[in-house]
């Protein structure tokens, strides 16, 4: 089943073991947005995001996913605040890992100041976790992708799983045409934002830990795999000696691809016969950046 096309509770479904999903705030408790009520916008009985326990391959997880069908997966208040809920409750129920099935254009223009809190929140409280040896993992791809502040979220994860169709970046190809006019970015120019955003660039600059096929059980192979890497591999807390190494990377990074006006810039520093990357599958795309 495509993981593009799937809803959010149909992905959640798909990605853990059968029976186990125990939903908290489940629909029949109608958390809707007061906002959006106020201003007879259309509501979604659970804001537009589901969140729960489960078990992945018989290990103890929390997970969220956002449904990008409802408002682009937009962040709100209670939206965010379901979301920033389930991170907290991670700090006692302590699962083997916390899932966030990201599918957000960002956050949600109708009550802007309440989702830009509902970020913050959001962000301090996925530190938390992580520092209390808890990984958090990003799944990325649905329709509306990973912009905004879940963006920056996703970003924030130990580990990112991105199929090709999945994108993630900071501002939307909407936003920057836009702003900048459609000379500088033509957001319907599908080629041009895959290789700006989409999944395989984003695993050619290491933002991405996983590329997969567009499918719940290859996402839910990855989560799998990773996740038992984890088990073998602590979280432990990095030194400031850590830090300035991951930010000179990232700075390194920054000037070896400045001039880089889309991804086929960074495929042809990354891998031998770029030229080939669209016709490339997942598998053999994450072998050629080991060996190169």
């Amino acid at each position: 089943m495509s993981y593009f096309e799937a809803s959010a509770r149909t992905r959640i479904l798909g990605l853990v073991d059968a029976g186990t999903f125990q939903e908290f705030c489940p629909p029949e408790m109608r958390q809707t947005s007061p906002h959006l009520a106020r201003l007879d916008a259309p509501l979604s009985f659970d804001d537009g995001v589901a969140v729960g326990r489960a078990r992945l391959s018989g290990h103890r997880i929390l997970i969220a996913a956002q449904e990008g069908r409802f408002n682009g997966g937009s962040v709100g208040e209670v939206h965010g605040a379901k979301i920033r809920g389930l991170l907290d409750r991670a700090m006692t129920e302590r699962p083997s890992a916390v899932l966030l099935l990201i599918d957000s254009g960002g956050v949600r223009l109708h009550e802007a100041n309440a989702g830009l809190i509902a970020i913050s929140e959001i962000m301090r409280a996925l530190l938390r976790i992580q520092a209390a040896g808890i990984p958090a993992f990003a799944l990325v791809g649905g329709a509306s992708g990973a912009f905004g502040g879940m963006g920056i979220v996703t970003r924030l994860c130990n580990e990112v799983i991105m199929s090709e169709q999945g994108r993630l970046s900071l501002s939307g190809p909407e936003v920057i045409e836009t702003v900048k006019g459609v000379e500088e970015f033509d957001s319907k120019d599908r080629a041009l934002v895959w290789r700006v955003t989409g999944g395989k660039l984003r695993r050619a600059q290491g933002e991405a830990t996983r590329l997969v096929e567009d499918s719940i059980p290859a996402f839910r192979a990855a989560a799998k795999e990773l996740m038992e890497s984890h088990f073998l591999h602590p979280l432990a807390e990095k030194s400031l000696h850590d830090l300035l190494e991951d930010q000179e990377r990232l700075s390194e990074r920054s000037i070896e691809f400045s001039d880089a006006r889309d991804g086929q810039a960074v495929w042809d520093a990354r891998l031998s016969d770029s030229s080939r990357v669209p016709e490339i599958d997942c598998e053999e795309f994450n072998r050629r950046l080991l060996a190169k």
